[in-house]
């Protein structure tokens, strides 16, 4: 709080009642000395140029808050990491698959991308599943293991699996039925050669040992009585 002044501002004009000086608005342009300062500047009150303005370091704040709440972006100071891979699952583990639409199917892992999910495929000409990115966080590593020195996965990355974006425009009553049929995306010939040619190095070594392309053509289940945190796979 300011300090309060010792001596009271004494007013040269004071009030008979309020809002009504005791002397007249000429009898005050007298005893302020205004004459005077005008007679000294060639009659005219003295101007002075105004100062510029100085930018305020920091806007200021807004008197009222707004109505509604205005979300703003919170700043993101978190470097990304690699992805750390569990040290059960490396190249050749066999993998079951825990959710999404091949869930219970058993899989071989190939490689970590870059962003951290896993490449697996069924192989597809066994058990269906094709070449797929899975979030390790889904699966389970088994002890089976399958050699994939001779599988080439170079040209696999997350940009091989985006999709492209197709624009559609719209259509009348009659072209829609018509439509349903033709908006079955086909798969292109390119993927449908790049899986063929992981599958056939793929399945030679499957093939080579006893009864494992039978293991992952059957799909893993929990019956009555199995406790999962006793399983050993």
């Amino acid at each position: 709080m300011a300090a309060k002044r010792k001596t009271p501002v004494k007013t040269r004009n004071p009030d008979l009642i309020r809002g009504v000086g005791k002397y007249s608005r000429s009898k005050m342009y007298h005893k302020r000395g205004l004459w005077a300062i005008k007679a000294k500047n060639g009659g005219v009150f003295p101007r002075h140029d105004p100062q510029p303005k100085v930018p305020a370091a920091a806007e200021k704040r807004p008197k009222f808050y707004p109505a509604d709440d205005v979300k703003k972006p919170l700043l993101n100071k978190r470097k990304p990491k690699p992805t750390k891979l569990r040290a059960s699952i490396t190249p050749g583990t066999v993998l079951i698959l825990l959710a999404g639409r091949f869930m219970g199917k058993r899989v071989v892992f190939l490689k970590q991308l870059n962003s951290g999910l896993l490449l697996v495929t069924g192989p597809f000409k066994i058990n269906g599943v094709p070449l797929r990115r899975v979030n390790q966080s889904y699966v389970i590593a088994t002890s089976t293991k399958t050699d994939i020195s001779g599988v080439n996965v170079d040209k696999f990355d997350d940009r091989y699996f985006t999709k492209e974006v197709v624009k559609k425009k719209k259509k009348g009553e009659g072209e829609f039925f018509e439509a349903e049929k033709e908006d079955k995306k086909k798969l292109p010939e390119d993927k449908k050669e790049d899986q063929k040619a992981v599958d056939a190095s793929l399945v030679k070594s499957i093939e080579g040992v006893p009864d494992l392309k039978a293991y992952l053509a059957a799909r893993f289940s929990l019956k009555s009585g199995m406790k999962p945190h006793e399983l050993v796979f």
